[in-house]
């Protein structure tokens, strides 16, 4: 596996830029999970991200780590996304992207936002930047 491949299926938050309104950039922090070459986000149709994917499905996005050398490496990229609303196809997504986070899905937060999430966004990168210091 590659060091890029490595750290993203490690790290935990992924920051995800969205176009909203007025061709303005969106970013919010997001749990995820990496495929090796995909990535999936659970969420809510309701969230503002979902709604600028259903008129806009580009996206960018950075994770990374690190203040001071030799440990600073980061990974980030466009792409396009889809939104996935097939519900058994989210629930199945949503808890394999839990269970990176909380230990158990018996656990009442887990289970909030299993309960909560209603459509997975996919990332398909079509650019990617990678650096280290």
């Amino acid at each position: 596996m590659s060091k890029k491949d490595e750290f993203l299926k490690t790290q935990k938050i992924l920051h995800l830029s969205t176009i909203g309104k007025n061709k303005t950039p969106h970013i919010v922090p997001v749990w995820y999970r990496y495929s090796g070459k995909k990535f999936y986000i659970g969420t809510n149709t309701k969230t503002q991200k979902a709604k600028n994917l259903k008129k806009n499905n580009r996206v960018s996005f950075c994770v990374d780590t690190g203040v001071n050398a030799p440990n600073i490496y980061g990974v980030m990229g466009q792409g396009k996304s889809n939104l996935i609303l097939e519900e058994k196809k989210v629930k199945i997504i949503a808890k394999k992207i839990l269970l990176r986070y909380f230990k158990t899905l018996e656990n009442k937060s887990a289970k909030e936002l299993l309960d909560d999430t209603n459509c997975v966004i996919e990332i398909i990168p079509e650019k990617i930047s990678v650096w280290s210091y």
